[in-house]
């Protein structure tokens, strides 16, 4: 998605930052886990493969994608690549085409020194804080496998509610609609999130 290009989001725990060319060959490694593949249904990628994506993520306007990174060591080391802070990814999916209001959020800590420590929690809270104010979304929802108590257990901390569960795809399926209390409630936890420019190319 353009529409996040050029923007970055300060945090407490992590920064957001979009997803360029830059990030690829750490998410390319992260990518080789066969735990990551099973706790994100996905299959490997040749390194071709996965700059093709990172470019097609980018054009497609049903996608926002930000790149997950920890803030403290990016703050701590000014000279610092963004790929040495990389923990993760945090991810918006416009996909109901008859409804535009809904956006399905996926997270994924990828470094593991880096998980258990709220960073999934502050990247799901910012990116539907920008999905609730930058694109209009009211309406979230979140398929998580049915063995990753982990994320079930976020997802349900953040007043998501289970709604399906698929033992075809042995998936869950939570989601949570932004009533006035639940809109107010996510804004005050995101309201110590800066937004600035980002100037990274590709």
């Amino acid at each position: 998605m353009r529409l996040n290009q050029n923007i970055l989001l300060l945090g407490k725990k992590v920064v957001l930052v979009p997803y360029t060319a830059e990030h690829v060959p750490r998410y390319h490694e992260w990518m080789k886990s066969e735990e990551l593949q099973r706790l994100t249904a996905s299959e490997p990628l040749t390194l071709e493969q996965e700059y093709a994506m990172q470019r097609s993520w980018r054009e497609d306007a049903d996608k926002c994608t930000f790149i997950v990174l920890d803030a403290e060591r990016w703050q701590a080391q000014p000279d610092a690549t963004e790929e040495s802070c990389m923990a993760g990814d945090v991810n918006l999916f416009l996909t109901d085409l008859g409804d535009p209001s809904l956006g399905e959020v996926e997270v994924m800590i990828a470094e593991p020194g880096c998980r258990g420590r709220g960073f999934g929690t502050e990247a799901v809270l910012m990116m539907m804080s920008y999905g609730l104010t930058k694109l209009g979304l009211t309406k979230f929802e979140a398929k998580i496998g049915q063995g990753n108590e982990p994320s079930l257990r976020m997802f349900q901390k953040l007043h998501f509610e289970q709604v399906a569960v698929s033992s075809v795809f042995q998936e869950v399926t939570l989601r949570l609609t932004m009533s006035e209390p639940e809109r107010r409630w996510l804004l005050e936890q995101t309201s110590h999130v800066e937004e600035k420019p980002y100037g990274a190319g590709s």
